[in-house]
């Protein structure tokens, strides 16, 4: 085994290249991940505070979507400020701890996150395929266990992979070329070796990516069977409309993170990572408040019912 590292000097920070140094961009890049932020975190915010201000919406479906802004306005607030940071001052320092941190809540949200989604579907496909028998089957206890067990996942499998970074050498170069702490450009400055890391994590992000996938796609695909059984063309148009833009959203979602984690890596393709890494860090979260709920009758009606009232009265929420 080579211990060679172990004579070198440790790192104690890194530094983010983001998308690197070009000063005529500099306030555009700010403007547009602020535009970014800030549409994402005021679209999931608004859901969880009309749904739960709304009995209407005490429903399994608004229940896990709620669960999915909840992580959506945790994991933007866990990448974008550092990037607004970095794009306004240049200021690309980030201490040891806090880019470990970074990347352990990155992991426990963007897994608790693709387990959410394909959950979603599974609920979509009851209430469709299986309406006589969806209160039973998707009852309070079986919403809590799905929901529990997303965050649960998505947890266990960061802590993981964040204890074995933790317990590796990183002994220079400290240049992360990326725009926050992610899996592969730490595993690039590793002085140890990296072996165990890197399987782990490919077994993990399996897990957490095809599985779900193809369980979203195939509920979609048994959802689509069923809408073209219904009569009226407005209804079929409507029910189109709505799932392919589900399935737009989570194809991209889980297609970007295949491509990141998944496939092998090439100049070429690590080149892209940070373009495909947008696509699930900050474009599903400021969509996702649109394609799955704001376009609903429902919310549209709770959202002006309380504008109108201009209060939002919590009440104890029922999913049933």
């Amino acid at each position: 085994m080579d211990t060679s590292w172990r004579n070198t000097t440790v790192v104690t920070e890194f530094h983010l290249l983001g998308f690197g140094y070009h000063p005529e961009l500099r306030i555009l890049l700010f403007l547009a991940f602020l535009l970014i932020y800030s549409a994402a975190m005021l679209g999931n915010l608004l859901i969880i505070v009309v749904v739960l201000s709304d009995k209407r919406l005490h429903t399994p479906m608004y229940f896990f979507l709620v669960n999915l802004s909840c992580v959506e306005v945790w994991y933007v607030s866990n990448t974008l400020p550092k990037m607004l940071a970095i794009s306004l001052t240049q200021e690309n320092k980030i201490s040891f701890n806090s880019c470990l941190t970074q990347f352990f809540f990155f992991g426990f949200l963007i897994g608790a996150e693709c387990c959410l989604l394909s959950v979603m579907s599974y609920d979509r496909y009851l209430a469709i395929c299986r309406p006589l028998h969806y209160k039973t089957l998707m009852n309070n206890k079986m919403c809590l266990f799905l929901a529990f067990g997303s965050w649960v996942s998505g947890l266990l499998g960061s802590v993981l992979i964040t204890v074995l970074f933790v317990k590796s050498a990183f002994c220079g170069p400290n240049e992360i070329d990326h725009f926050f702490c992610d899996f592969i450009p730490l595993l690039n400055l590793l002085c140890s070796d990296p072996y165990i890391i890197a399987l782990l994590t490919f077994l993990l992000s399996f897990s957490f990516t095809l599985p779900p996938f193809l369980l979203t796609l195939s509920s979609y695909v048994c959802i689509i069977l069923t809408i073209l059984r219904i009569p009226s063309t407005t209804g079929r148009q409507k029910a189109f409309s709505t799932c392919s833009s589900h399935l737009i959203v989570v194809t991209i979602f889980y297609g970007s993170i295949i491509i990141v984690y998944q496939l092998p890596h090439s100049s070429t393709l690590d080149d892209l990572n940070k373009v495909f890494s947008l696509c699930y860090t900050i474009l599903t979260p400021m969509v996702n408040p649109l394609i799955y709920s704001l376009r609903n009758r429902e919310v549209k009606e709770s959202l002006k019912k309380g504008l109108s009232q201009q209060q939002f009265p919590m009440k104890k929420p029922c999913f049933t």
